[in-house]
């Protein structure tokens, strides 16, 4: 169930996004490594559902997993032991081809580093999943120039990433990652690298892209400040996962 209201077309009531079923159902995930002083279990089994247009922040001290959990959760990284299943689909029953694939239409990822291609435009960074994805590039080049408009960098279109502000760079990661029209969108601490006023005004645009867009996020985050601007506030320690706030 979807509804409109005020002006985000794919907003949803948080009393909706419960009765939904999740678009995203982590379970049971495990993560260890292997280390000359013997395995080393980072996530011991941690649970989680994401609805339909819900912002979820995952807050914990440095090296507990935050972004082990975020990597498995968008399928760049394989568990021990556990599912990500979305929209039906169990993403580790998938070949690495095929999960590729899916994670390229169905995913969206901003991280700490932006990781722009230093030799391309901002247009042409943007351009570079909806590319991957089997798009022309005419059509590519419109969607891209769609969301830097979006963003408030249209007029940067042409400019390559050395001649950008960090906070610039990271909104064309924004864009980037919103290329394929993602359903789920993760942020591995996004503003890590901002100043303070960067990074609060890349905050406002997640959180009004999300609104618009009816996009789900999952942001590991260390500030308290923007963990209270999600729906949900998941606190990982030990391993496990527990609602900081439901």
């Amino acid at each position: 169930m979807r509804a409109a209201v005020g002006s985000g077309p794919g907003q949803v009531l948080p009393e909706q996004r419960r009765e939904d079923p999740p678009i995203m159902r982590a379970v049971g995930i495990q993560k260890s490594f292997r280390t000359p002083r013997g395995s080393l279990e980072v996530l011991r089994g941690v649970d989680l559902d994401v609805h339909q247009g819900e912002s979820v922040a995952i807050v914990g001290a440095s090296g507990v997993g935050k972004s082990t959990l975020l990597h498995i959760l968008g399928a760049l990284d394989r568990p021990t032991w556990g599912q990500v299943v979305i929209d039906g689909q169990n993403l580790f029953d998938l070949g690495d081809s095929a999960l590729a694939v899916f994670r390229n239409r169905t995913i969206g990822f901003v991280f700490q580093f932006h990781h722009l291609l230093s030799e391309f435009s901002a247009v042409e960074n943007v351009m570079m999943p909806g590319l991957i994805f089997g798009q022309s590039i005419p059509k590519a080049r419109e969607r891209a120039l769609e969301l830097l408009d979006a963003v408030g960098l249209g007029r940067w279109a042409e400019h390559r990433p050395g001649e950008l502000s960090g906070g610039e760079q990271q909104r064309v990661a924004v864009a980037r990652a919103l290329m394929n029209s993602p359903r789920l969108l993760l942020a591995d601490e996004p503003s890590g690298n901002l100043d303070v006023e960067s990074a609060a005004e890349l905050y406002r645009l997640l959180e009004r892209l999300r609104t618009e867009q009816g996009v789900s996020l999952v942001m590991v985050t260390h500030d308290p400040n923007v963990a209270e601007r999600a729906d949900r506030i998941l606190r990982l320690a030990d391993g496990k996962a527990s609602p900081a706030r439901p």
